[in-house]
């Protein structure tokens, strides 16, 4: 009887503590943009179904890092909120071949081509000076691009002020994400952006609240890792998007590996920059080979809930095209600043590849208006 009055004055206390916190959450209310729920994506693919507030969350979620970025980079050019550091973008070839399955050709798949794309590789952490030898998410992010002799089929959803039209393909080495509900994801973007250094200081305790046991260890894991070569590293995309249109519209993931593997050797350096260093270093004598993949949904493989992976027994990935990166300086100042000025958006997409469920369903309003403080901020 003891114990249990106690548990529930821990309980109790617990409770009250976490409303006293919720005051010490960054809101972003300087900041805050309503969206106008008519101009938000509709939630009509494959497995989509909207989460209540999630239009607002999405709006709250923007004006929080919108807040926290302010706070970061008040007097000079603000950076990416999420993958601020670059490896790199270099320049590739995107080839579909003509033995991609019937089911899978649609949108950018649905013939045999080459097109040019732009990739960036980077590290997650939203620290731009981070070394490279800590633990960290590596991200890979393919910017496929037409041309005269092999144009876009099609015009993509949106497409950035200023920039080409584009298929964009984001993804990390880690094959999940780390929240599902709106809420949660706004609870802890307000957490972890706050400027309180007491929330700070209890982020171990404020995440596992807000996005649970499950979210907690895919963002530990999927924070984890370590590399020893962007180009031989394989990435995942995390969440769902739309493969056709209409009634043969099905959910999928995209994956991408090397074509030929190595052994993952980590260097003992001190070099903070010997991803790019690496890149560098295979690029000046010879070209990289990637296998890009893709996932079908089967059974009951939720698109909102993208926490979960969708198992490679019961779904195994398959090759839809090829990225060359041939041999190539890319590590120019000219290049870097063109680099750093790049939007990559998952919205950038064909209406065949469109993103799904409720985190690209936010991510829209977040990328947009981001890059727009970016843009505007870009003369500091």
């Amino acid at each position: 009887m003891q114990m249990t009055k106690r548990l529930k004055e821990g309980l109790c206390l617990a409770v009250a503590g976490m409303a006293l916190l919720s005051g010490c959450a960054e809101r972003g209310d300087a900041y805050y943009r309503p969206i106008d729920p008519a101009t938000y994506p509709v939630a009509n693919g494959p497995g989509e179904k909207l989460a209540p507030g999630e239009v607002d969350a999405a709006a709250r979620v923007a004006a929080i890092i919108y807040a926290r970025l302010e706070r970061m980079y008040a007097n000079v050019p603000v950076r990416r909120d999420a993958h601020p550091k670059p490896h790199g973008c270099v320049a590739a070839t995107f080839t579909v071949g003509d033995g991609v399955p019937a089911s899978l050709r649609h949108g950018l798949f649905a013939n045999p081509g080459a097109y040019r794309a732009v990739i960036r590789y980077s590290n997650s952490n939203e620290n731009p000076n981070r070394p490279d030898y800590d633990k960290d998410g590596r991200g890979m992010a393919v910017k496929v691009l037409g041309s005269s002799e092999q144009p876009l089929p099609g015009t993509p959803l949106a497409v950035a002020p200023g920039a080409e039209p584009s298929q964009d393909f984001i993804m990390i080495n880690f094959p999940t994400f780390l929240v599902a509900e709106p809420k949660d994801y706004e609870k802890l973007v307000g957490y972890n952006d706050s400027p309180s250094k007491v929330t700070q200081w209890l982020l171990p305790v404020l995440v596992p609240l807000s996005i649970g046991l499950k979210g907690t260890i895919n963002a530990v894991d999927a924070t984890s890792s370590l590399i020893d070569n962007p180009l031989n590293t394989r990435y995942w995309s995390m969440v769902p998007y739309q493969l056709g249109s209409g009634a043969d519209a099905v959910a999928v993931k995209y994956s991408a590996m090397p074509c030929e593997p190595k052994p993952v050797v980590i260097p003992k350096t001190k070099d903070s920059n010997y991803l790019r260093a690496a890149m560098v270093e295979q690029l000046a004598t010879g070209g990289a080979c990637m296998r890009f993949m893709v996932q079908v949904r089967t059974g009951d493989m939720s698109v909102e809930d993208p926490r979960y992976e969708w198992s490679e027994t019961e779904a195994p990935f398959q090759e839809v095209a090829r990225i060359e990166i041939p041999k190539q300086d890319f590590n120019t100042e000219p290049q870097n600043a063109a680099c750093e000025a790049s939007s990559y958006n998952p919205w950038h997409a064909l209406p065949d590849h469109k993103p799904l469920g409720g985190v690209n369903r936010m991510r829209k309003a977040i990328y947009e208006r981001i890059f727009e403080l970016r843009r505007e901020t870009a003369g500091r």
